[in-house]
């Protein structure tokens, strides 16, 4: 019996890669009037929901490594974004707070949000449903590894 290897239009592991690439895209061009690239954007929209994370917070929340965090979080601060601070109970934690320049993008992030949702061409319930299951994949493989 032999085994046929498969192309990339076949595999699992491309149509989620590529279609990251593709969502990626999508955001450039949306994301360039407001000046951020997209894992700033990811950055703000995670202090958004919560404001003064440490770090090391966002760096697993983003699934970023600190050697990458670290130069995207300096590049925000000098563009007047968010803040980075030690902390006075611990100096080893350095906490990451939004300006009034970084709170004011909310709104029109938002737009950003809507443009990306019409773009999917889904409902909000087969969203949901979709970041449901890409998010149970994840999990059932971050176990493995």
């Amino acid at each position: 019996m032999t085994t046929r290897t498969p192309d990339t239009g076949d595999m699992l592991c491309f149509a989620l890669y590529s279609a990251s690439h593709a969502m990626t895209r999508l955001y450039r061009p949306l994301l360039a009037p407001l000046g951020l690239t997209y894992p700033q954007y990811l950055v703000l929209v995670s202090l958004w929901a919560q404001d003064g994370r440490s770090v090391r917070e966002l760096g697993e929340e983003l699934a970023l490594e600190s050697n990458t965090l670290t130069p995207l979080l300096k590049r925000m601060e000098e563009s007047g974004l968010i803040t980075r601070a030690r902390s006075s109970e611990d100096e080893r934690v350095v906490q990451v707070s939004l300006t009034e320049k970084g709170s004011a993008l909310r709104s029109e992030a938002e737009k950003v949000t809507a443009c990306v949702f019409e773009a999917s061409g889904l409902s909000l319930d087969e969203l949901g449903r979709l970041r449901n299951e890409v998010r149970a994949l994840r999990d059932r493989i971050a176990a493995l590894v």
